[in-house]
């Protein structure tokens, strides 16, 4: 209850409704793009001076390396579950979009964790920086190996590591990651009333604009059926279990439990179906797009993400 009250997720269900009662409710096109940008600038320079704070110490360490290989394993076993109804290229630009992490599931689990008062490290946000190239590099192996098209063109690695590592997204976190740890707490001090008093007024008008994309993919999920649909559902319970087991193997406090289970869980709709778009136009984009924003975001956050901390706390107890 304390997550759908929240006014960011609630913002989103606003979002929802107004196009399913057909208002004329809308955010002008360049400021949906600002809103993504400021948040990924925010949290990316928020979590490098925690980064400062706490040091690089073998915690961190072992969570950034978790966070690769999940990002890395995560495309590969669900390429094979997907390639039981879909071709080789859907599969793996699905598989993709499922290795990869959603921002703005990981910022309401941060406002969650803030209102039950449990305390997480900022460092997280490292991982979240490093989980969408694994993920984009992966899909396109897969569509190389298993690609049955002899006429399409060989992939131009430098073009698909290029995409993987300085698309806008990851660019702009990892930049203003290293601009939180070069300025330190100096830089936290100056910055805060733009990363930190604005924050969560910007979410809520990024989510609202997520509740209206999300309403006008439920068409688009007419496309996809009862297995994908089911897939939207089931792999990020998969994906976050495995995740909590990780961390509890690495000896995770119960906050960042929660954010790594929630990267873990979470599917881009961004940076990887941008990816995908340039480098697998044989997949069908509604098919990734319209779960991965349409059926697993709106689930992470309003049940996944409770769902999620209570398994931690059954671990944990």
């Amino acid at each position: 209850v304390s997550n759908i009250l929240n006014p960011p997720v609630l913002a989103f269900f606003m979002g929802i409704v107004a196009v399913l009662v057909k208002s004329d409710l809308e955010i002008p096109p360049p400021l949906p793009k600002l809103f993504s940008l400021y948040l990924l600038f925010a949290i990316g320079f928020k979590g490098g001076v925690e980064l400062v704070k706490s040091g690089i110490s073998q915690d961190v360490i072992l969570t950034i390396l978790a966070a690769i290989l999940m990002s890395a394993i995560v495309p590969i076993y669900s390429f094979f579950i997907l390639k039981i109804k879909f071709d080789a290229y859907n599969a793996a630009a699905i598989a993709a979009t499922y290795g990869a992490i959603s921002a703005g599931t990981f910022i309401t689990a941060t406002s969650f964790l803030t209102t039950l008062e449990i305390d997480f490290d900022g460092y997280m946000v490292a991982a979240l920086a490093l989980m969408e190239s694994p993920a984009i590099i992966v899909g396109l192996i897969l569509v190389n190996l298993f690609g049955a098209n002899p006429e399409k063109p060989e992939f131009i690695w430098a073009d698909v590591l290029k995409e993987a590592f300085l698309n806008s997204s990851v660019f702009l976190l990892v930049g203003s990651l290293i601009m939180g740890i070069l300025t330190g707490e100096h830089g936290g001090e100056v910055l805060k009333p733009f990363t930190e008093d604005m924050f969560y007024g910007i979410l809520t008008f990024f989510l609202l604009e997520m509740g209206l994309l999300a309403a006008k993919r439920i068409k688009d999920l007419q496309k996809a059926g009862a297995f994908l649909i089911s897939f939207a559902i089931l792999i990020p319970i998969v994906n976050a279990i495995l995740g909590l087991l990780i961390a509890k193997v690495i000896g995770m406090p119960r906050g960042d439990t929660l954010l790594f289970s929630v990267l873990c869980a979470s599917a881009s709709y961004i940076a990887v179906p941008a990816a995908m778009r340039l480098t697998v136009p044989e997949a069908n984009p509604s098919l990734y797009i319209s779960t991965a924003l349409g059926v697993t975001f709106p689930f992470n956050i309003v049940v996944g993400i409770p769902l999620y901390l209570y398994g931690i706390n059954l671990f944990w107890r």
